[in-house]
């Protein structure tokens, strides 16, 4: 049987997975394109989770979950960075999830958080930050798509696929703890 917080953390590698998936079938400028008038770029959003998950992250139990040193509009602003510097930014912030993660058991559920001044339950606080990443991967997934066109390589079962994959799923596999 796996514990919560092992299950939230394989929903957070999955959609990791998810959105450096889709990351990889853009070339360079288009990780920088915006598209439309007020859009964001999949940089732009890649630096605003990456942002999010190292402030909350960073001290969970014991510090504000927004840090004063987080510049959040920042993130939003027009970025043009190199798709090294981005993935950097992106699995550096993963890293301070995950080894966050690492030092919570199912006990630490009942614990409080803060953050922005507001009390939170550890389970309440993960599971708001887990539906963010999802939010934002599934931008992430359609901008990507968007900019790839007939090009892109489906993340999950593609349009026609569903009887193939019924017929022996493999990506839908229940997380199990070894």
């Amino acid at each position: 049987m796996s514990s919560v917080v092992d299950s939230i953390g394989a929903e957070y590698r999955r959609y990791q997975a998810l959105a450096e998936g889709a990351l990889d079938q853009v070339s360079d400028e288009q990780l920088t394109r915006v598209m439309g008038a007020d859009g964001n770029s999949l940089a732009t959003i890649v630096w605003h989770v990456a942002g999010n998950l190292r402030s909350r992250f960073t001290n969970f139990l014991t510090e504000d979950g927004e840090k004063p040193w987080r510049q959040r509009d920042e993130e939003f602003a027009p970025r043009h960075v190199s798709r090294a510097v981005l993935l950097q930014e992106w699995r550096s912030a993963w890293d301070v999830l995950f080894a966050t993660l690492d030092t919570l058991s199912d006990a630490d559920l009942p614990r409080t958080v803060t953050i922005r001044q507001q009390p939170l339950l550890v389970h309440e606080a993960l599971h708001r930050s887990l539906a963010h990443v999802s939010y934002h991967v599934g931008q992430i997934v359609l901008v990507a798509r968007a900019h790839c066109g007939s090009e892109w390589t489906f993340l999950s079962i593609p349009p026609g696929g569903t009887a193939a994959y019924n017929a022996a799923p493999h990506k839908e596999a229940p997380f199990r703890r070894s």
